[in-house]
């Protein structure tokens, strides 16, 4: 106990001290120096004004140093014990005492010493409660004539995990001087701590902490970063930390941290420093909140800060960024500090938080979280792995709306390592010898949670559709009720609620002929058999489709929905008043429809070769030719640019995705199924509406926003291109975490250049590689972050034709080399440019310019001439 309040008495000191020159600090541009020594005496007569008022006693507090033969006391007070006899910590063969031969010139006393082990060797600590404990390994290569520590090439374990693999000291190190800090969950009474070394070298070690850490320091629940979701279950992994921050205030010892943690400065992983300006206040000003779990971080954490320097305050996209090097094969937890020390009154701060690019916290209003100003709080995230290829970035900024004043703050940060599926925080096995499972917890976590968020979406825009319903709905004899928006403008078809049904059909046939012929109910169900089961062909939310025949063999596909599914109302109503409008030769087609007896039928073109993911993965059919892709790809660009721009207000798809084009005889592509499509808005960058859509497909910048643009429809084509080119889902989280998500897994091989190793198999060999180049290049842009960086469907369009030019070139050059030309026919052949290394093999630029000109004016073509081929949504799956 006198140790402890001995403890406490010299941090309180060196709070003091630190406090004073925050003080200092915070007065100087003010010149009020007798503010400063009179907060001072306030920190030091009332020092829960500044520490919260927590102290902490931990259960274990093992502290050893290595190879030493007595004592050692640091600075903060704390006393490390010999590992020599002490209580039979140590089990080892041929360990070595080494005492350094230089001076008094080290970073720690810890680092006088190092015991070496030549072979396995084992600490073992005996525990007196479960729970949290941090392990710190103190490494110091000190300089001894016979032993050279920086060769040491060495693995740490415990009984369970693995701490290091084959760690070897970096050389690039400033002080030498290395603490590896983790934080474990144990659950036995006794933890082993093991050392091996690598054949012909050694392990070494100068210290070693096991020391409790408070149960609530992690958590059960934080959130995932893409998507946004809970992520439940922190406190099931092992944790390293990597970084720990005092962001915009001096480092933090372990003398001026009750958890004798160390907080380093920020300012050596700020981008650019010129664009920050730090702000702190006294350490008093903090006000912990009563459930606050106040040893979270010091006072002095949130007492400092970061924000934007007031010469860029006015740039709308501005952002303070601090970069981090990551580990890009584990996840990563980051816990954000926040304390909102830069505001004069309640809600005049909001900001938004990135991580690596993606939105991680959207207007954040610390103010409106802790009912207060300078009150504490902080955010865990959790960062795929699959998403730190390039290491860890935190950007803060501005909303960029007139919500008060134009800034941003972020107090502190702490980086932490999470264990992989075998318990490892360094390499890829297990201390069993296994290899980490190639599923993630965190990936199925993020894709079930936002599973979920879809669910909860469509259930509210259900629960909003049915207060809107009309009063009359459950009057309503016939299914034309479902036809109104298509007439919204007819005051004849509106007027009067005694007009006949008959009447009704005339009118909706005469002043709507998109929607084709009129079927009876008897007509429908002769067509189907009366609905036969063995007929479906497809299932959704809104019902099932059918394969009937009309006029004595025309085949059709016949969507039968459901009237009491509030989502088959809604989704026949947006399809009828698109399909009613719409009429290309690369859209599905409407052939009819019927409304008797309460039915909502709809009659579209049958297209015989169903879905185009049926021929590139998931069905035993034959693989289609690099050619074909193409063209499949070609026919529905076509169709998705005249979806945008062939109408007077354009049209959003909403859905675009590899189920969602069929294939007719000549396996020609059509883009079907229009019940989540919307009408742009005219004179306005884009649609507020709920999100929408299939995940994998989603464009995350609408996820985010919520805010639909036709660039929406981009990305999700830039997906379709990838599963066209890879032949793989656009999600599978049956493969390992890195390549769950197809759209970022082939963008980090297309950065390395290495995209033709993960093509379709069937392809290889076949693809002219710079037809490859011009492909991936769009399927790039397509997928870009921000709707604005990403092209038109006319630019997809343009380079995919491109493409496929290039292709054509190429067989044609093969087909020539294989065979033996005449001199007649090869004085008619076209004329093949030789290029340059690196430049594509094109024709000549009259063929280019035709063939660009045909598809522009195809694009166009908004008539549709007969045809004996009808729609079908074969294999559709709901939503």
């Amino acid at each position: 106990m006198e140790m402890e309040n001995s403890r406490w008495k010299k941090n309180r000191y060196a709070i003091g001290v630190q406090f004073l020159s925050l003080s200092f600090q915070s007065s100087a541009s003010t010149g009020s120096m007798a503010t400063a020594i009179f907060l001072l005496a306030l920190s030091l007569a009332f020092p829960s004004a500044s520490l919260s008022a927590v102290s902490f006693s931990p259960k274990d507090n093992i502290l050893i140093v290595c190879g030493a033969n007595s004592l050692v006391n640091l600075p903060d007070g704390r006393i490390f014990k010999s590992d020599t006899g002490s209580g039979g910590h140590l089990q080892a063969k041929d360990s070595v005492q080494l005492l350094t031969d230089s001076g008094d010139n080290l970073p720690s006393p810890l680092c006088r010493t190092a015991r070496i082990f030549q072979s396995d060797a084992t600490y073992s600590f005996q525990l007196t409660g479960a729970g949290w404990h941090w392990l710190r390994l103190h490494f110091y290569p000190i300089n001894n004539s016979k032993y050279d520590l920086k060769t040491a090439v060495f693995s740490v374990t415990t009984d369970d995990a693995v701490l290091l693999h084959r760690f070897s000291i970096d050389t690039n190190q400033t002080t030498g001087h290395i603490v590896k800090e983790y934080l474990l969950n144990v659950t036995k009474p006794q933890i082993n701590l093991m050392f091996v070394p690598v054949s012909n070298s050694f392990a070494f070690i100068n210290a070693v902490e096991v020391v409790s850490a408070p149960d609530y320091l992690i958590s059960n629940s934080g959130s995932s970063l893409f998507p946004v979701q809970a992520y439940e279950g922190l406190n099931q992994f092992n944790y390293q930390y990597v970084y720990r921050l005092n962001v915009g205030g001096p480092p933090i010892t372990s003398q001026n941290d009750t958890l004798g943690r160390s907080w380093e400065n920020d300012e050596s992983y700020i981008k650019n420093k010129a664009v920050a300006a730090n702000v702190s206040v006294p350490a008093m000003v903090v006000k912990f909140p009563e459930d606050f779990p106040a040893l979270i971080a010091p006072a002095f954490v949130y007492s400092s800060a970061v924000r934007m320097a007031d010469a860029e305050t006015q740039q709308p996209n501005f952002n303070i960024t601090w970069e981090f090097k990551a580990d890009p094969n584990f996840d990563h937890m980051v816990r954000l500090h926040f304390c909102d020390i830069l505001s004069k009154s309640l809600s005049d701060l909001y900001f938004n938080v990135y991580i690596n690019g993606k939105m991680a916290i959207s207007g954040l209003d610390l103010s409106s979280i802790t009912n207060g100003l300078a009150v504490p709080y902080y955010k865990d995230i959790v960062v795929n792995s699959t998403l730190m290829s390039n290491g860890l970035t935190i950007q803060i900024g501005p909303m960029n709306q007139d919500t008060g004043s134009v800034n941003a703050i972020l107090n502190g940060v702490e980086v932490l390592k999470m264990s992989s599926s075998v318990n490892s925080l360094d390499g890829e096995f297990g201390v069993d010898g296994k290899r980490a499972s190639t599923s993630n917890k965190s990936t199925v976590a993020a894709v079930g949670f936002a599973m979920m968020f879809g669910a909860f979406v469509g259930l509210g825009a259900m629960v909003m559709k049915w207060h809107k319903r009309p009063q009359d709905w459950q009057k309503s004899n016939s299914f034309s009720s479902w036809l109104l928006p298509v007439h919204a403008g007819d005051t004849s078809f509106m007027s009067g609620s005694k007009t006949s049904l008959g009447s009704q059909k005339s009118a909706l046939y005469s002043t709507t002929p998109g929607l084709g012929r009129y079927f009876s109910f008897a007509e429908i169900q002769e067509a189907t058999k009366n609905f036969d089961p063995s007929g479906i062909i497809g299932v959704g939310g809104f019902g099932n489709v059918y394969l009937g025949t009309i006029d004595e063999g025309t085949l059709v596909a016949i969507k039968r929905g459901n009237p009491h599914s509030e989502q088959g109302i809604t989704e026949f109503q947006t399809e009828i008043q698109m399909l009613s409008k719409l009429r290309h030769r690369h859209l599905v087609s409407l052939i009819g429809y019927c409304d008797e007896n309460s039915e909502m039928i709809l009659v579209y073109e049958y297209m015989s070769n169903g879905p185009f993911r049926d021929h590139i993965y998931g069905k035993n059919l034959p693989p289609l030719s690099w050619k074909q892709r193409l063209e499949i790809c070609i026919g529905s660009a076509r169709g998705l640019h005249y979806l945008h721009t062939g109408t007077a207000q354009g049209i959003i798809h909403r859905d675009v995705k590899t189920t969602n084009i069929l294939l007719d005889d000549n396996l020609v592509a059509k883009v079907a199924d229009f019940g989540l499509s919307k009408d742009a808005a005219i004179g306005q960058g884009h649609v507020s509406t709920a999100v929408k859509g299939s995940f994998g497909y989603l464009d995350p910048e609408y996820f985010r926003r919520q805010q639909l643009t036709e660039k929406s429809d981009v990305y999700s084509f830039g997906v379709v291109l990838l599963e066209a080119l890879c032949a793989r889902p656009a999600l599978d989280t049956q493969l390992p975490r890195e390549q769950v998500n197809l759209a970022e897994w082939a963008m980090q091989w297309k950065r390395k250049g290495l995209l033709a190793k993960i093509i379709d198999p069937h392809l290889q060999g076949s693809i002219n590689p710079e037809s490859l180049k011009k492909f991936a290049e769009a399927a790039e842009k397509c997928l870009a972050e921000h709707g604005v960086d990403r092209p038109s469907m006319g630019d997809v369009l343009w380079n995919l034709e491109y493409a496929l030019q290039l292709q054509e070139a190429f067989t044609q050059g093969k087909t020539e080399d294989d065979s033996e030309k005449s001199p007649e026919s090869m004085a008619t052949s076209p004329a093949v440019v030789s290029p340059l290394p690196g430049e594509p093999v094109v024709e000549s630029r009259e063929l280019e310019t035709e063939t660009r000109g045909n598809g522009l004016a195809d694009i166009q073509n908004t008539e549709h001439s007969g045809t004996n081929m009808f729609a079908q949504f074969a294999h559709l799956e709901g939503r």
